[in-house]
Order: structure tokens, then sequence, then C-alpha cells
């Protein structure tokens, strides 16, 4: 930020009296950004272009693709919203929860992810120390302000929130409200995405259920899994979502499943990377990387052992084996085969 002369300084004390120090930063804040480019650029929202994006690169996850795609339209295309949109998004490693917080970016902003309208903070590296947890929400309420002063359509993302420690989140309550309006700030037009790498085994057994029922797991519905995904996420002690007030007082809009990846979407996501590739469709080398990764396969009881990595049986038969790390190695086996 620029620093105004002192001569400007003086002058404002002379206008307006003795300003605090959160007046004067909100006006310098202002006057910089008057100058020069502090948001990021906005894109002409499109639901078609956010449908197409998520049906073409996002795999097996139908629940998060439906639930994303209205509540993120409804909330863009809603030129007053009531509330902030609230996304909680469970599941393992590799199933898409950061892929699709991605996407969603790259459908709100020109510079997507890396727009200046975002705000990613991660657990262990913006809060690591338990002894520092009242700094850590001082902090982060101010960052929090100054960002949806600069931009009221910003998009603040809390990854690994399982390994935040209890009681930070709670600091940001008064902004997911409705109406929320603090210090002449309207957090309205905020997407707050929350994502934890844990619930998987809830999700897991779950899904298993249904199968053993006969049922597929497009059959699955999201009320099949908010709640006791919200009960685990409340009751976890190690969590940042423990005994907190955000899921206490209903504040998060949509508790969103990601399932485990079988795999035939596997094969997919390989698929796709061969296409960004420019490598173009190559079905023997994808079912050959899918092969590669670890597999969990579940018996009838729910208990989960793992399928040896290369093992070479046919896997895309077996609709109960699950990838263990999702679609997280394939480039990295792409890159050791390519």
């Amino acid at each position: 930020m620029r620093i105004l002369p002192r001569f400007w300084i003086v002058l404002l004390c002379l206008i307006f009296g003795p300003i605090t120090s959160s007046t004067a930063h909100g006006f310098f804040q202002g006057f910089s950004c008057y100058f020069m480019k502090c948001c990021g650029e906005e894109k002409a929202f499109s639901a078609a272009d956010l449908k197409s994006d998520l049906d073409k690169k996002l795999f097996g996850q139908h629940l998060a693709r439906d639930t994303v795609l209205r509540a993120v339209t409804r909330f863009m295309k809603n030129p007053d919203p009531e509330k902030p949109l609230v996304l909680s998004f469970y599941g393992g490693t590799g199933v898409g929860k950061s892929f699709i917080t991605k996407v969603i970016a790259d459908n709100v902003y020109t510079d997507g992810i890396n727009s200046m309208s975002v705000r990613l903070f991660s657990s262990q590296h913006h809060f690591p120390h338990v002894d520092k947890v009242a700094l850590y929400k001082d902090q982060l309420k101010s960052q929090i302000q100054e960002i949806v002063s600069r931009c009221a359509r910003s998009m603040i993302i809390f990854d690994e929130v399982d390994k935040l420690h209890p009681g930070i989140l709670d600091v940001i309550k008064a902004y997911l409200d409705y109406n929320a309006n603090i210090d002449g700030v309207s957090y309205r037009k905020v997407i707050f995405i929350f994502i934890s790498n844990t619930e998987g085994e809830i999700i897991n057994r779950k899904m298993l259920h249904f199968m053993n029922a006969g049922k597929n797991r497009e059959d699955l519905c999201l009320y099949d899994f908010e709640k006791e995904l919200s009960d685990q996420a409340f009751s976890n002690k190690k969590g940042g979502f423990w005994h907190s007030d955000l899921i206490a007082r209903g504040m998060i809009g949509l508790h969103v499943p990601f399932l485990p990846l079988e795999f035939r979407h596997v094969k997919m996501c390989v698929q796709a990377e061969l296409n960004k590739r420019g490598l173009g469709n190559d079905e023997e080398l994808a079912i050959k990387i899918a092969h590669k990764l670890c597999y969990l396969s579940t018996d009838r009881e729910g208990q989960q052992y793992g399928a040896r990595t290369n093992e070479l049986r046919d896997l895309s038969e077996e609709s109960n084996i699950f990838s263990k790390k999702g679609c997280k190695l394939v480039t990295t086996e792409l890159d050791m085969d390519t």
C-alpha cells in the first residue's frame, strides 16, 4: 500500500478531527485502491460454464457437482443475497475438494484461485501453535475485515479444518450470519469454503451400506450424509469445528460429502491429465496408470484392506474398490511413465 504524505494526514485531522487507527486504515486503503488495483477482476458468471467445467473435470462426485452447481449459481445470480455462501467439504485425500474449490474460483474471477480477491488459510501454515490461539483469532478477524472491505465479492478458504485448533473459527461467526454488516462492511457477497480431510470413513461406510443394498452410488443424496457429517465435525475434539458456533447455530449452509473414487474414476482422471498434456486419448496407458495406484477393498463388514500397488488384476468390475488417495498421485505416476 502507498503511504500518504504527512501533509494529507495533517489535513485529514484538521478537517475531521482525531481519527482512530481503524478509521485511518480504512481511509488509506480506499484512497490507495483508488489509484491501484486491489481486487481481482470478476467474470460475468455463467452457470452453463460452471456446469461444463464440473462435468468435464470432476469425476465420481455427483453430490458435490450438483450441490455446488445449484448453490453457487443461486448465490451468484442474486444481486443482493441475505447472507454469505458458506460451504463445508468433507472427504479423503485426492477426491476433489480442493479441485472443486479451484473450479469455483475459476468461474468467479479472471485470475481464478490466484485472484487478489481470494484468500486461502492453511491450518498448519497459518495457525500452527496451540498457545497462540488468541493471537490467531485477532489476526484472522483483522485479515478478513481487510480483504472484504476492499473486495465485496471475496472468497475465503480454510484448508485442513480438521487440523485447526478449536475455537479459532468462532471469531468469524458474525460474518457468516444473515444481513452481516459490521463496521460499515457487508459480508453478504462473500464465499466461505471450509475443507476437511476427515469423515472419509463415515462416507465410505455409508456408501458401502448403499452398495450392499443393491443401490448405485448415484442413488445417494445429500440428505444421507449432512447430519452425520456435521455431528461428527462438531464432536471431533481435535478439529476446528469442535463445539463450534458455526455448526451449533447452523451458519454453514451446506455440508458436502466427497465420495471415495473407484477404479473407473481414477482412469477418468488419468485420461483428463493426458488430454491436458496434449497426449490425446490413450485407453491402454490410462488403465496402466490407474492400476499403479493403491486401492482399499472393503468387505461386507466394512473392514478395509489395501490392494497391492501395481497389481494388474482387473479392478474395473469391482465397484467396492476405493482408491486410497483418490486421484492425488495421478500426475506423479504419469511423470514417471511418460
